[in-house]
């Protein structure tokens, strides 16, 4: 093993730098007294869905779901402030914007990552292992090039550690075979901006997906290409291109008090409702549909209806290829039972993420590692593994927790209060005192549960230090 380890051990080691370890590094900066802590990616800078940061998409979320304000909007990472260094905080004012563009939360995430000391982008954390001797965590790493080549081994070791290495585009099994082929033209959503002028060129494009990113794909497909000769397809499994459940009261659902209230159901419970609350974040945002029908109503006032076919209730069944440049997809309707076969000369596949697999990674601590009946990790109400109580540290888990906290797992507007929720259960403190109720609406019948510190021993818990690493 190359590379000389820290004479000190990290109090945290964070794997993954996706916009929620980026929140997590940001407000470890700010725990008085400071955190040992040390981030590491393996891209060579960050990037937020770059595939999809097309003109004019916005965030779903608003601009106050940042990294860091809704746990300390003191910090100097908020977004208020990202706007003040750039000199562009009276625009915003002006603008009065609630829901910023997606390109615009990206840039303020790089600007962030620019800054916050501890993060080490080009690293690929390859092993994570417990130490008994040394009470301690092992993380092994390779460094790597400009070109994404090995250069360097590296170890490090922490107390504790956060795993934040976000979700991978899912690709259904009938289309896995045609996307991993190179020469054809499937694709996933996240890649489509790589690909739009190759896709515009194209005689017709097929579409599959019934949420956000469909419908955005769909539409700025449609936008681009000559009326009369739009030649598109959208098709989705949903019964219908639905909005996403955007009420008020809806949204309460996003709250930490409707997180705790998920978290303590019944494991059997939980899954359950997890599948039958899809139109909580699945869905599409009435503005995109409202934009899509008023294109594709202007492109009728001429006579005649626009070559865009939109078909919801069907599956693909199988695909494969006809020559050497067009997909024949085979398709059923779900409630009539019919099939039938479209060809087309390309395929956006807007079908979600699903959890990036870490087995490999935490391969090391699978011994220590407590899993439910659907063999999945269990996390407890602060985030944490259950590990045997031999592992005196805590390994912390970003989004890779839907089936123990709900819908609200991946969702922006929680980030800062679950990264608040980690450093204080690591601290054993308060550096970031969080609210003791969150929603109007009482889920459950029994009194709002308060927010507690974790009932840890004292071996577990952080003394700031006076560096930040």
């Amino acid at each position: 093993m190359t590379g000389t380890p820290p004479q000190q051990p990290q109090d945290l080691v964070g794997i993954g730098i996706g916009p929620f370890n980026l929140s997590l590094a940001a407000l470890a900066h700010g725990v008085p007294g400071g955190l040992a802590t040390a981030f590491y990616e393996q891209r060579p800078a960050f990037h937020w869905h770059p595939g999809l940061l097309i003109e004019g998409a916005t965030l779903q979320v608003p601009f106050l779901a940042d990294l860091v304000t809704l746990a300390d909007p003191t910090s100097p990472w908020t977004f208020l402030n990202y706007l003040r260094a750039r000199e562009r905080l009276y625009p915003f004012y002006f603008s009065e914007t609630f829901h910023i563009q997606r390109a615009e939360y990206d840039a303020y995430c790089r600007w962030v990552s620019g800054q916050v000391p501890g993060l080490h982008f080009g690293h690929q954390v390859d092993a994570v292992r417990w130490n008994p001797e040394r009470d301690l965590f092992e993380i092994d790493y390779t460094q790597l090039g400009t070109g994404g080549e090995a250069e360097a081994l590296g170890r490090t070791h922490a107390r504790h550690v956060v795993l934040g290495v976000g979700t991978e585009p899912y690709v259904p099994d009938p289309l896995r075979p045609l996307a991993e082929a190179p020469a054809v033209p499937v694709l996933h959503s996240a890649d489509y901006l790589a690909h739009r002028d190759r896709l515009i060129a194209a005689d017709h494009v097929t579409v599959i997906g019934s949420g956000q990113s469909g419908a955005e794909v769909f539409l700025d497909l449609l936008r681009a290409r000559p009326a009369g000769r739009e030649g598109l397809h959208w098709l989705a499994r949903t019964e219908a291109f639905t909005p996403m459940e955007y009420s008020k009261l809806g949204l309460e659902h996003f709250t930490p008090d409707y997180t705790r209230y998920f978290h303590a159901l019944p494991e059997s419970v939980r899954g359950d409702l997890v599948t039958r609350q899809w139109q909580l974040h699945k869905g599409i945002d009435t503005g995109t549909i409202a934009a899509i029908h008023d294109e594709l109503y202007r492109r009728s006032l001429h006579g005649g209806w626009p070559d865009a076919v939109l078909t919801p209730g069907v599956h693909v069944r199988t695909a494969g290829r006809v020559g050497t440049t067009k997909v024949e997809l085979h398709l059923e309707h779900i409630q009539q039972g019919t099939r039938d076969r479209i060809t087309t000369d390309a395929v956006v596949l807007a079908t979600g993420y699903r959890e990036r697999p870490v087995d490999r990674l935490l391969a090391g601590l699978d011994p220590y590692m407590r899993r439910d009946a659907a063999d999945r990790p269990r996390v407890d109400d602060q985030y944490r593994l259950a590990l045997d109580p031999c592992v005196t540290g805590s390994v912390h888990v970003q989004n890779a927790e839907t089936h123990t906290h709900g819908v609200g797992t991946p969702d922006l507007g929680l980030a800062a209060w679950r990264s608040a929720t980690i450093l204080n259960s690591l601290t054993g403190k308060q550096p970031y005192p969080l609210p003791r109720r969150t929603a109007f609406t009482t889920f459950g019948l029994r009194p709002h549960p308060a927010p507690r510190l974790p009932a840890q021993s004292t071996a577990t818990r952080l003394t700031p230090l006076a560096t930040n690493g």
